[in-house]
């Protein structure tokens, strides 16, 4: 199992401490981590380990039982099968000195999947974050993981996992897109209340302005609560926007997981270089 709450190296260990520890970033801000999102094919999987990224997000789904026993694969909705199944995804990560981040699709996923985790567990002593969106969200109409099931499966295997928990959403052009309210963000801190471990929430960028009241109150609740800004390609938001995001929050407890061009550009405005 994994190591004591926040020792070095332990998946409960605070990303910006070990990056900073390892000399790869410079100043305990999260806008410093970079990351590859959606490294699932052989070929984006590669061009991930490649990079001078921090962190490389995957998204895990079940194979269908046609021929493939149902085995654990690197695909996103709607794609249902990959030339990547999770077992080679990690025996190349491994090697790596990067920290992962595992998005599960479904509950059915979650179990084979951290018995594969398991047996490389003792190469992986860095960040390594798991993820479902458990709960409902702002225009969303994507199904969830079924909250309980997926916390009690993860922290069964790994109590010390750092988790990222988050909504379903959505976002329409044209439209007023509502952003978390506060039986979205009261919900969320109910579930989490009674954990122990880190806990990362993924929120849209695109719905993070609309919504600073409620996601300044959920960070209150607990110092093992951070967010992770995430966007959908083809969201509408600004630099502007971001910058507003980090002006109302620690910026040690924001990350920013953002497609180009709003990446470069907000990490010039905040002058980091990467």
């Amino acid at each position: 199992m994994a190591m004591a709450d926040g020792a070095q190296g332990a998946w409960s260990e605070n990303i910006l401490d070990y990056f900073l520890r390892s000399n790869r970033i410079k100043a305990r801000d999260g806008a410093e981590i970079t990351w590859y999102h959606a490294a699932n094919k052989k070929s984006r999987m590669e061009e991930a380990i490649k990079s001078a990224v921090h962190m490389i997000e995957a998204d895990i789904l079940l194979r269908d039982d046609k021929g493939g026993n149902g085995d654990p694969i690197m695909a996103h909705p709607p794609e249902t099968d990959s030339d990547n199944t999770l077992w080679e995804w990690l025996k190349e990560i491994v090697k790596t000195n990067k920290g992962i981040k595992l998005d599960f699709k479904s509950l059915e996923a979650v179990r084979p999947s951290l018995e594969l985790l398991e047996r490389v567990e003792p190469h992986l002593r860095r960040p390594v974050w798991i993820n479902a969106d458990i709960l409902p969200g702002p225009n969303g109409s994507s199904a969830v993981v079924e909250a309980k099931g997926f916390l009690d499966t993860v922290t069964s295997f790994f109590p010390n996992v750092t988790l990222s928990l988050g909504w379903s959403t959505g976002w329409h052009p044209e439209k007023h897109n509502k952003g978390y309210d506060w039986t979205m963000v009261k919900e969320m801190s109910q579930i989490c209340n009674t954990l122990s471990q880190p806990v990362t929430f993924p929120v849209r960028a695109a719905l993070v302005r609309q919504s600073v009241s409620e996601l300044c109150w959920l960070l209150q609740q607990s110092d093992r609560y951070s967010l992770t800004v995430w966007t959908g390609k083809q969201d509408e938001y600004s630099v502007e926007d971001l910058l507003h995001t980090r002006g109302n929050f620690d910026k040690s407890r924001v990350y920013y997981d953002i497609l180009e061009p709003q990446n470069s550009e907000f990490k010039k405005a905040v002058g980091i270089e990467y």
